[in-house]
């Protein structure tokens, strides 16, 4: 079978989470990419650039991220003969009255959705749901189907077979911030870090600047690199990453779709601590790592259906000092983790069902109620982009009157 995967195709977590169902799948499939436009392109870079990877051109949409171009998609599906196709974190629901022309079935990858939109997850075939958080909510779809996450054991894996501290004399802690230092809780963490008067290390490894991120913590960092505690490393790094550089995991996120790198440091022998919230504490039963305290929860501007939350920076601290505190405690944690990665983190194991799923899959014509849900959505929000625009242009027109007086 011909199965085609929609998704953003660069060094980032959402394109991982595509390269990795297109390995199970293209075990008894051939998959083809069409790597969205919107974001960025990895045209020339051989990890990415194969093949059966074609890179789908950009179409100016009020979600340009995740927008594509009908003719050149259509031509996309019929030249590979597309039998089915996977959506990654699709928010521009246009493309699945095109797949109905076709008459091809659609299965999205659910992450992220709003309370508005979850009507229209119902013009999809099927969804896959990697959290227990997130099949929750599509329980009333008619083929919403849970695949538990998981990661590459064999990519993702200590460095050495001896599980011990990297540094004798105290904690390695790493965390990583990829581009979104406020989401994965970067400040919060440097906030506590900086409150700890043990003996530590504190590797950052992040895809931007965060001084430029977080210039109202500039001295905190400043100090922290000045006392040897804190090292950034600020560069694109492929998998496995540089988990290998910590002894333990730490991530005060305040909002995840999944947790990536909490699944990948776990199978690296790194100890997690996460916010207790999902879906990162999914992967963190008992006795295998730390959960900080929630202090609230508040509303995302953009709608997300499940609320922010703020990880306690004063918890955190303390979640800090005790692992720092008794650290002879850290090389168990650390192979508990790997072991619990490899039995229930696998996502070859986890994954093996994907294959027959996608197989039993069958077009679901879209129903004439489905239809105009999709298109009156995607018309109410042009609107609204529309009026931002003309208050933008009268305001701006306003002042520049003003300046010509």
């Amino acid at each position: 079978m011909n199965i085609g995967i929609v998704t953003t195709w660069f060094e980032r977590g959402a394109a991982y989470v595509s390269k990795q169902f297109e390995e199970v799948l293209s075990e008894q499939h051939s998959v083809f990419i069409y790597a969205r436009g919107g974001e960025k392109y990895a045209i020339g870079n051989p990890k990415w650039d194969k093949e059966n990877v074609h890179w789908g051109k950009k179409r100016k949409t009020p979600f340009e991220s995740t927008s594509m171009n009908k003719k050149d998609f259509v031509e996309w599906v019929k030249k590979n003969k597309i039998e089915k196709i996977l959506f990654n974190e699709q928010q521009w629901f246009i493309p699945l009255l095109w797949c109905d022309e076709l008459k091809i079935p659609t299965i999205a990858y659910i992450d992220y959705y709003k309370k508005n939109t979850l009507p229209l997850f119902n013009g999809y075939s099927a969804l896959i749901c990697n959290t227990k958080r997130h099949h929750s909510v599509f329980e009333w779809h008619t083929n919403a189907c849970y695949v538990p996450w998981g990661t590459n054991t064999e990519l993702y894996k200590p460095s050495q077979e001896e599980f011990k501290l990297n540094n004798p004399d105290f904690v390695s802690f790493f965390h990583s911030t990829g581009y979104a230092p406020i989401r994965k809780g970067t400040d919060i963490l440097l906030k506590a870090a900086n409150n700890i008067s043990e003996a530590f290390h504190l590797i950052i490894h992040t895809q931007v600047d965060l001084i430029e991120k977080l210039p109202e913590l500039k001295a905190t960092i400043e100090e922290l690199l000045q006392k040897g505690k804190l090292e950034i490393i600020n560069q694109t790094v492929p998998a496995p990453g540089l988990y290998h550089r910590g002894d333990v995991y730490v991530y005060p996120s305040r909002l995840d779709g999944i947790g990536l790198t909490v699944a990948e440091s776990q199978a690296c022998g790194n100890v997690p601590v996460v916010t207790n919230n999902g879906p990162m504490n999914e992967f963190v039963p008992e006795g295998l790592g730390y959960l900080i305290d929630v202090e609230r929860f508040y509303s995302r501007e953009d709608g997300y259906y499940w609320p922010e939350c703020t990880p306690s920076e004063n918890h955190l601290s303390q979640l800090m000092t005790t692992i720092c505190q008794n650290k002879e405690k850290i090389p168990a944690l650390k192979k508990k983790n790997r072991d619990f990665a490899i039995e229930q983190l696998n996502w070859n194991k986890n994954a093996a069902q994907l294959n027959d799923l996608i197989e039993k899959i069958q077009y679901r014509p879209l129903n004439l109620a489905t239809k105009k849900e999709i298109r009156h959505f995607e018309n109410t929000d042009i609107r609204k982009l529309n009026s931002l625009y003309l208050q933008f242009f009268f305001v701006f027109n306003f002042i520049r009157k003003l300046f010509k007086k």
